[in-house]
């Protein structure tokens, strides 16, 4: 690596690229990111945040923009972070979600695949791999040995992703990883994922602005964790000398009822039966089962743990919502 390495992010507007290129500056990295169009509305979001960014036109779809990009860059580390990333839109957009959760990887990998070929010190590749690709669970904890079984499309071209980038790394000699991310959230989560549906909507009732709240089913149950140390554990693997994959998890599971209670309580609300409503529109074709994530092998190798834990994560957006929704911009 160089004094000053180089890492690109794709997918860098979103919740993720977001926390992972302040920690990188925070580094010492020359980080670039690339987006898509030159007109992007996220882009004054990057700016703003992590300022210093240099930004690259491109898409997952149109391997010749990757290629620019990755050169342009001139990358120690490259971060696939990009993706068509809400999974009950998948079933209604499976083309689009292949051709950027599945064909897009292939076409990042190629990218890097050839820079490496031709650069000395190379580039360094990270996937963002699901919990989702374990689906019907073939057991729990799920590790990074567990049979994956996906149960909607999004799941299944991560699986494709996962898969094909172990491929390049067996291959091509190419050092790609691959997290496992479960469930991770923060107040930078959009707010059409459940997590932020729920926290933005307990803020908004708690000021007044909003009377009910209305969610799919409630005894789903996940492995939430906050991006912020996930992104950390990105970080981490692409410094071992040797690529490999790990699960990225906190070890313990919630349910949406358990984030109604820790949500609610934070704003006074003991009893919020009379505000939650469920509806069948809001239940998935067919849900993922109990994900739970054994993340010892992260925690041996790269002695990464999780430091937030769900409920400082929960009261932590709610605290942004109710902030945002007392004085909204614009």
């Amino acid at each position: 690596m160089s004094a000053r390495p180089s890492a690109l992010i794709t997918g860098i507007t979103g919740q993720d690229g977001l926390y992972l290129a302040e920690l990188l500056l925070a580094k010492g990295y020359d980080v670039h990111g690339l987006i898509r169009g030159k007109n992007n509305a996220k882009q004054a979001l990057v700016e703003a945040i992590a300022p210093g960014t240099v930004l690259h036109n491109g898409d997952l779809t149109d391997l010749p923009s990757l290629v620019r990009a990755v050169y342009a860059s001139r990358p120690d580390e490259v971060y696939n972070l990009a993706s068509m990333s809400y999974v009950a839109n998948s079933w209604e957009s499976t083309q689009l979600t292949t051709e950027v959760n599945a064909k897009g990887v292939v076409n990042v990998l190629e990218a890097v695949r050839l820079y490496t070929d031709t650069e000395p010190q190379g580039a360094r590749f990270f996937q963002a791999s699901s919990s989702e690709m374990f689906g019907k669970v073939q057991e729990v904890p799920q590790r990074e040995t567990t049979l994956p079984w996906p149960r909607s499309p999004y799941a299944v071209a991560k699986v494709f992703g996962h898969h094909m980038t172990i491929n390049y790394r067996e291959s091509h000699g190419m050092h790609a990883s691959s997290g496992i991310l479960f469930n991770h959230e923060s107040p930078r989560r959009p707010v059409d994922f459940v997590t932020r549906k729920i926290t933005r909507a307990v803020a908004r009732i708690s000021l007044g602005l909003q009377d009910v709240l209305t969610l799919g089913n409630l005894d789903v149950e996940r492995d939430w964790g906050f991006a912020g140390d996930y992104v950390e554990a990105m970080w981490m693997m692409l410094q071992q000398e040797e690529a490999d994959d790990y699960v990225i998890a906190t070890g313990q599971t919630h349910s949406l009822r358990d984030l109604l209670d820790v949500a609610f309580g934070h704003v006074g609300v003991d009893d919020w039966s009379h505000l939650v409503r469920q509806d069948p529109a809001f239940f998935r074709p067919a849900e993922a089962n109990l994900t739970l994530g054994d993340a010892s092998k992260a925690r041996e190798v790269l002695g990464w743990k999780p430091k937030v834990t769900f409920a400082e994560l929960v009261r932590m957006m709610v605290d942004h919502d109710v902030a945002e929704a007392a004085h909204p911009i614009g």
